[in-house]
């Protein structure tokens, strides 16, 4: 497990009892990788118990583009069999979905495949005006298997189902109407503001007791992990699947173009 002074992908900052936890791989889009996923899981368990509230948040062009092809290229090109493990990231978003804190998506910018995870998990979503959402999956032969579990308990299936099989971006106003967002302004840096404002009135042994309960009560996400977890493999096992997505961090072309 990676020490919390040796972070390199995310950025920690604290403001009393809220802990600000930024992606942060300007290089890479903010793309999920091994590495991010291991320090935000080390970081979501020193939240426990130390802070009430935690903001997860991106860049302000990108909040989190998915995964990180580049990573999985390199893999395929050193002749690696089988897709990589999916159950640490599927936990990291169980941990924000019933962790014993407030877990905010302050979003600016583009939400995209993987990212649209850490979103749909958190209790509040927040986001600017120009923030976009997608699901870009099927366009390389995958599917959003873990994804899926969070985004229909948030959502339902039907709008979950729509973004998965247009694979376009939706804006930040349309994600508002069809429940994946909470709130929307221009400046959602005074949004958060004043959202945080009213959370800090509320105690951390009744957010604790409440998240507990709620997890209880909404069976969905532990029901539904052993299919996703199983989805997920089979489409990044795929050699063909792999075969595109090397090809598109080599060339830049989509699956449909021609050499």
């Amino acid at each position: 497990m990676v020490a919390a002074d040796a972070y390199t992908t995310i950025r920690v900052r604290a403001d009393e009892d809220i802990r600000f936890l930024q992606i942060h791989r300007p290089d890479a889009g903010n793309a999920i990788d091994d590495r991010l996923i291991a320090e935000l899981t080390h970081a979501l368990r020193a939240c426990a118990g130390s802070a009430k509230v935690v903001v997860l948040e991106g860049l302000p062009e990108v909040f989190c583009a998915g995964a990180d092809f580049a990573e999985i290229q390199s893999r395929f090109d050193g002749g690696a069999q089988g897709g990589q493990d999916p159950e640490p990231l599927y936990d990291l978003w169980y941990a924000l979905a019933s962790g014993p804190f407030i877990s905010i998506a302050h979003v600016r910018g583009r939400a995209n495949a993987g990212g649209i995870g850490f979103v749909a998990a958190c209790d509040i979503v927040l986001a600017e005006e120009k923030a976009t959402f997608s699901l870009s999956e099927l366009l390389f032969g995958l599917m959003p298997a873990c994804v899926m579990p969070f985004l229909i308990r948030r959502m339902g299936f039907a709008k979950a189902n729509y973004l998965t099989l247009m694979t376009q971006p939706i804006p930040a106003k349309l994600a508002h109407e069809w429940g994946l967002v909470d709130a929307v302004e221009e400046n959602s840096e005074n949004l958060l503001r004043k959202q945080l404002l009213r959370l800090r009135r509320i105690g951390g042994d009744g957010i604790a007791r409440y998240k507990r309960y709620a997890a209880d009560l909404d069976d969905s996400l532990r029901s539904a992990k052993p299919k996703a977890l199983q989805a997920n493999l089979e489409v990044f096992s795929d050699p063909e699947n792999l075969r595109k997505i090397a090809r598109y961090v080599k060339t830049g072309k989509f699956p449909w173009e021609p050499d």
